[in-house]
């Protein structure tokens, strides 16, 4: 499945590792550093407007203007989707 980032980025549910506040980095010397770490071709900047969440993901890191909040929802919508989905297809194997 897919999470919407904002401003027509999409990206697949499942190399989504981490989903952050972006006031987070403020609070956390460890955010912080790792989100410098990053190189500029790992990093993509969805929309001119301030970035509200951090997503990390396999290939790069995402500032969307979505709240974290908000797509950590989509992502467990996703989840148990997906889980439903698992279960059908399992009781249909039966």
């Amino acid at each position: 499945m897919f999470i919407h980032l904002g401003d027509g980025t999409v990206i697949r549910s499942k190399d989504v590792i981490a989903i952050l506040d972006s006031n987070s980095q403020d609070s956390s010397s460890i955010t912080r550093q790792f989100l410098q770490a990053v190189e500029n071709d790992d990093k993509e900047q969805i929309a001119d407007s301030e970035a509200k969440s951090v997503v990390v993901t396999k290939e790069k890191v995402y500032f969307s203007p979505i709240s974290s909040l908000t797509l950590k929802r989509r992502s467990q919508i996703i989840s148990e989707y997906d889980e439903y989905h698992e279960e059908i297809q399992s009781a249909k194997e039966d």
